[in-house]
């Protein structure tokens, strides 16, 4: 962008009245405490104790101590000036071993929390699962079993209980496609298996997981609204040939359509020809399942970070987006660059213009069954340094939020979008890349956990203040 049109109160009436503007977190990333308040052990836990798993050898045991600092971090957000903030319940601190009662001490945290967002002015934003699993639940089985699925329903009863009547908007489950193709099929985020396609029957069961929370949440009767929340990328092939243009149409449906066709249109996708093999896990499933992953949603939540290339043919390091993957090997197909676009620090590509690809993508295959639509996540990760005085100048980070949001505020035509989460609120635990990779708008010193607000988080603090009163 221009530097006029990245001036705050000039993008600030870019901004409509009622577009949301947040930050989102996840709980495994930022709370740290994990031996403390009653939480139980998660699937990620035993994970990152594993050698060899996590880029740096760190862990997630401190993090940014958010469970200590929730103050100060919910602080930061009100001189932010964010509308909402998206964060999620640690599903083994809430219910360790991810059965029977909730531990009332991981209650009483989040009770607190939310009372301190609802002080401060700012909607919460919970999500019920961002994949951080009960240990006793992976062992017996994890997403491959069907038992998981409820288990996250009851789950969801006993959050709605406890916080119904103050969470703004409810995300049932975070980024299924990641939990399976990461966790699952490739091996690099937790539980570590290798399935490739043997591993939709996690998918299956993440959705239904989600189609049986939102029953839990409606019969308790929350007053948030309920939706749920996919990452979409879009998929071109990289070179003008049948091949390439096969294996695109088959990543792009197990990337992006086995997750959002049954949520929104109540069937699994038609897969390519030649490949219902691969599929059968999803093509074979129960007409009542489907029905119960199919639930009426008040919106949709589109985490988008960068497309993908496919090209025919098995690469030969096994690299994907989140790291090297040695089963990747075994695919048929390739993920390569777009050497046109600069890149992230985790070396995705920048790609603002297929961010309006990915909305036009989800409205012309969703129709009018596609209900109101938030980014629920959306950022950058970069290797910021300190200047001399102790300053954070991300102006990279300000280009690509600016380019970002504005492609969010554009749309596409068919897609009503409501509002768009930054992320990170903070740095954090980047999962397998543990602190090697920093998305935060807030940078966290990991040793002393003191927080700096970088120059990406006074831009985005200027353009809030300057919005036009409604």
């Amino acid at each position: 962008m221009i530097e006029e049109e990245l001036e705050p109160a000039t993008f600030a009436r870019r901004i409509p009245h009622g577009f949301t503007i947040g930050a989102a977190t996840a709980a495994f990333q930022i709370e740290g405490a994990v031996r403390e308040g009653g939480r139980g052990e998660s699937a990620w836990d035993t994970f990152m104790a594993e050698p060899g798993r996590i880029l740096d050898g760190s862990t997630a045991a401190i993090a940014d101590d958010h469970f200590h600092r929730y103050r100060e971090d919910v602080a930061l957000m009100k001189d932010l000036g964010l509308d909402s903030y998206r964060f999620s319940l640690s599903w083994p601190r809430i219910q360790p071993g991810g059965k029977g009662r909730a531990n009332r001490e991981g209650v009483a945290f989040y009770d607190r929390l939310l009372d301190e967002f609802l002080a401060a002015g700012i909607r919460p934003m919970a999500t019920l699962y961002h994949w951080d699993t009960p240990q006793e639940l992976q062992k017996a089985g994890g997403w491959l079993s069907r038992d998981t699925a409820k288990r996250l329903g009851d789950y969801a009863t006993l959050a709605a209980e406890a916080f119904g009547d103050r969470v703004d908007m409810w995300v049932t489950i975070n980024e299924p496609t990641t939990v399976t193709l990461n966790g699952y099929a490739l091996g690099i985020h937790a539980p570590g298996e290798e399935l490739l396609f043997d591993a939709l029957p996690a998918a299956h069961h993440q959705l239904l997981g989600h189609g049986y929370s939102v029953q839990a949440l409606r019969a308790v009767g929350v007053a948030g609204g309920i939706g749920m929340t996919n990452v979409h990328s879009p998929v071109v092939p990289a070179r003008d040939r049948v091949t390439d243009r096969y294996f695109a149409s088959v990543f792009d449906t197990v990337h992006n359509r086995i997750f959002a066709d049954p949520v929104l249109l109540g069937s699994y996708p038609k897969p390519p020809f030649g490949s219902g093999r691969l599929f059968r896990a999803l093509t074979e499933v129960d007409s009542e399942d489907l029905a119960t992953i199919h639930q009426p949603l008040d919106f949709y939540g589109l985490n988008y970070y960068m497309p993908t290339r496919i090209r025919a043919g098995s690469p030969k390091n096994g690299e994907t987006p989140d790291g090297e993957a040695e089963r990747m090997k075994d695919v048929p197909f390739s993920l390569v660059e777009f050497p046109e676009f600069a890149k992230t620090g985790f070396g995705w590509p920048v790609a603002p213009e297929y961010f309006g690809v990915a909305l036009g993508e989800v409205a012309e295959r969703y129709g009018e069954a596609l209900p109101p639509v938030y980014i629920t996540e959306g950022g950058v990760s970069y290797p910021d340094a300190r200047s001399p005085k102790g300053a954070f100048h991300d102006a990279r980070r300000i280009d690509y939020l600016a380019e970002h949001m504005a492609m969010a505020l554009d749309g596409a035509p068919g897609v009503d979008v409501r509002g768009y989460f930054v992320w990170s609120l903070l740095d954090n635990w980047e999962w397998a890349a543990g602190f090697s990779q920093r998305f935060g708008l807030v940078h966290v010193d990991f040793d002393t956990l003191k927080r700096t607000p970088k120059d990406s988080y006074r831009w985005l603090q200027a353009v809030l203040a300057s919005r036009p009163a409604p």
